[in-house]
């Protein structure tokens, strides 16, 4: 299918939720001058919550309803280029080491939350038992 306007403004929408939602939580736990630890829950989260959007029987269902809540809602949530900023800052303070840390730790552990909850797709229903 291709995405039309409706596709376009569901990932809008969804991803001006996603941003404030993240945006929130950085207000209420924001990062300090150590390991990020905000941003690098965000991202697990998010890739955990990404892989799991074919677990939701209206993801599956509805190509909008997909497309509003991962590449709008987890797009807008997840944040690389805050991520590769803290790395840097990391890294012009000199702790080379955790920002390497930061790094590879935020990949491990996001494939790791993929995997576990990617997991869980095999004992999905089929599209027709929904």
């Amino acid at each position: 299918m291709t995405p039309g306007p409706r596709h376009f403004l569901a990932v809008a929408a969804g991803g001006a939720c996603g941003a404030v939602v993240r945006y929130a939580a950085t207000q209420a736990q924001p990062d300090g001058a150590g390991f990020p630890w905000t941003t690098f829950a965000i991202n697990v989260v998010g890739s955990a919550l990404l892989a799991g959007l074919l677990l939701l029987p209206v993801a599956r269902r509805s190509p909008v309803w997909a497309a509003a809540l991962g590449p709008g809602v987890l797009g807008g949530f997840t944040t690389f280029s805050a991520t590769s900023e803290q790395a840097r800052s990391l890294l012009a303070d000199g702790r080379t080491g955790l920002a390497a840390a930061y790094v590879v730790g935020t990949l491990a552990a996001g494939l790791v939350a993929v995997v576990v909850v990617g997991g869980l797709a095999p004992s999905l229903p089929a599209e027709d038992e929904l």
